[in-house]
């Protein structure tokens, strides 16, 4: 296993096979998920992962994102490896269901706390704007219901984005993600008690829509995990003061382990 250091935006790329390279993108937090790169590459593939935001080189906030910024990565794993994933986290899971939309040449995605439809920018400025650009056009997204506040501490915005969908419903049907042009594998994971939104509704949304197109996808949840579920060998991140995750770290990892069999098939092709 070799692990090198991505510039121009800040990443990592770790080498641990020439079958599978996978784009690995977290979500709001903005990291460089370097330990699950690593882990995917104990399994023998190469992974990558980028500051999308937050970065030199990349927009300052998670604000109209050009989906061109990951294809020099995925162009790179794509030609040292014979098959080509992205795996996304929350917004990340974005971006994935995005570029596995766009990009033929991905093979396989999975979203984990992943949403069906297109979200504003994670800005305080107003007015409001798209999380991601294509060509140079902002993508059409979900505004978020302003005179909707959270009453917890740390706030659970889930029933924010509830709101959201019914205020601004008719923005949504533009707003969805084109996941039926998806031709490769699709896996989803979701926790009942997602705290940040409604994934697992998200993910019964990609894969009922999925299946009016002919296609099938692959959906794990678990009633008790939150947002931020764990791969084996993962450890909980720190609690963050201003959001809560739901879910337990037992509940989280339980999601993961169910998980784990079938993402590591979807990435090297041997799903069902």
């Amino acid at each position: 296993m070799r692990e090198h250091s991505l510039s121009a935006p800040d990443g990592v790329l770790v080498e641990g096979g020439a079958t599978v390279g996978v784009l690995v993108l977290a979500g709001s937090s903005g990291r460089v998920e370097v330990d699950r790169c690593r882990l995917l590459a104990g399994e023998g593939m190469t992974a990558a992962s980028l500051r999308y935001f937050g970065a030199p080189g990349v927009p300052e906030q998670l604000d109209r994102v050009p989906l061109e910024t990951f294809e020099d990565v995925l162009a790179m794993l794509h030609e040292r490896c014979d098959r080509l994933a992205v795996v996304g986290s929350s917004k990340g899971a974005e971006a994935a269901l995005l570029l596995a939309a766009a990009y033929p040449e991905i093979d396989a995605v999975v979203g984990l706390a992943p949403t069906d439809v297109v979200w504003a920018a994670l800005s305080t400025e107003r007015p409001q704007r798209s999380s991601w650009t294509r060509a140079g056009e902002p993508l059409p997204f979900v505004p978020y219901d302003d005179d909707w506040e959270p009453v917890t501490d740390p706030p659970r915005f889930v029933e924010g984005y509830r709101r959201s969908l019914e205020t601004y419903a008719d923005r949504v049907p533009a707003a969805r993600i084109a996941v039926e042009r998806i031709g490769g594998d699709v896996v989803l994971a979701a926790g009942g008690d997602d705290a940040v939104w409604p994934s697992v509704e998200f993910a019964h949304r990609i894969e009922q829509r999925r299946a009016a197109a002919g296609l099938a996808t692959a959906v794990v949840t678990a009633e008790e995990a939150g947002h931020h579920l764990l791969l084996p060998g993962e450890v909980p991140p720190p609690p963050r003061p201003d959001l809560a995750r739901g879910g337990t770290p037992v509940a989280d990892a339980g999601l993961g382990r169910s998980l784990w069999p079938i993402l590591l098939d979807a990435l090297r092709g041997d799903s069902p």
